[in-house]
């Protein structure tokens, strides 16, 4: 009990939960303008097309209609912001969690669901229940504060170890020497995917790194030090490369992964850097005329 003890409830400092809900609640900003718009187009069209998801129909969620989408957002995009701001976090940042929730099962009854956007709606149920914290909160720590962090980590872990289990429950071990990728790559030719689809080794080696990948990923929650570093690098470089040769983005995912981030140490690290900069300045070279 004190294992799981200190692995669920490892205090964190207040100033982590400050920096993420700047980074989360603008990212949700971002993502209800640019990224899932599809709530304001589910207004206009015949209700018949509408069959919600089983936790929208639960919840008593209404059918979209014009004026409830653009109200909605709204609402969505005011709370985000006052809680980015880090004011009234309890109240804005639970208004926050429950629009979002409306909006993105909204986007996911018409027939689609992403999965990227789980790790992003469990963060906005976290946050509101830590208390207000403050950039400036660096050595005060709190168990609720690692609470919230834990659970968007294994939230972000746990979508990588599905995605493998989802390939394990249709594809067996055989998906990783499938033409999955090929199929993906040769469908969106985009920079160099069309010579990496030709070459089936090539990509059967990557499905493979993939695959053993999403199934250890898991490892990000006891890494520490340059080896998570490493391990967050990897997969940033994986979403990075996905958008590259497909333009498919897991943008919430990525989002959340700064949960693993010691984003509090940012302040510190800038103002180290400033002293050793005012310390050496660097030379001034001389004017091109000057030994004429």
């Amino acid at each position: 009990m004190t294992a799981l003890r200190r692995f669920a409830f490892g205090p964190v400092s207040l100033a982590r939960i400050a920096w993420l809900r700047l980074v989360i609640y603008l990212y949700v900003v971002w993502d209800v303008l640019m990224v899932v718009t599809d709530p304001i187009a589910h207004g206009q069209v015949p209700v018949e097309l509408y069959h919600p998801v089983w936790a929208r129909e639960w919840l008593g969620f209404p059918a979209p209609s014009p004026v409830y989408v653009q109200v909605l957002r709204v609402v969505i995009l005011a709370s985000a912001l006052v809680a980015a701001s880090g004011r009234l976090p309890r109240v804005a940042g639970a208004v926050c969690a429950v629009g979002m929730f409306d909006w993105i099962t909204n986007a996911f009854s018409y027939s689609k669901i992403d999965h990227d956007h789980y790790a992003l709606m469990i963060a906005l149920l976290v946050l509101p229940t830590v208390r207000r914290a403050r950039f400036g909160d660096v050595g005060v720590v709190s168990e609720a504060a690692g609470w919230a962090v834990r659970m968007i980590q294994v939230s972000a872990v746990s979508i990588y170890v599905l995605s493998a289990w989802a390939k394990m429950r249709f594809g067996t071990w055989g998906w990783a020497n499938g033409s999955t990728l090929i199929w993906a790559l040769t469908r969106r030719p985009n920079g160099l995917a069309p010579w990496i689809g030709s070459h089936p080794t090539l990509t059967h080696v990557l499905q493979w790194i993939m695959l053993v990948a999403e199934f250890l990923s898991p490892a990000l929650l006891w890494l520490r030090g340059r080896a998570l570093a490493a391990g967050l690098l990897f997969f940033l470089s994986f979403h990075a490369t996905t958008y590259y040769l497909l333009r498919i983005h897991f943008l919430p995912l990525v989002v959340c992964l700064t949960a693993f981030m010691p984003m509090e140490r940012i302040p510190a690290w800038w103002a180290r850097r400033r002293r050793v900069d005012s310390a050496h300045p660097p030379a001034v070279p001389a004017a091109p005329w000057s030994g004429r």
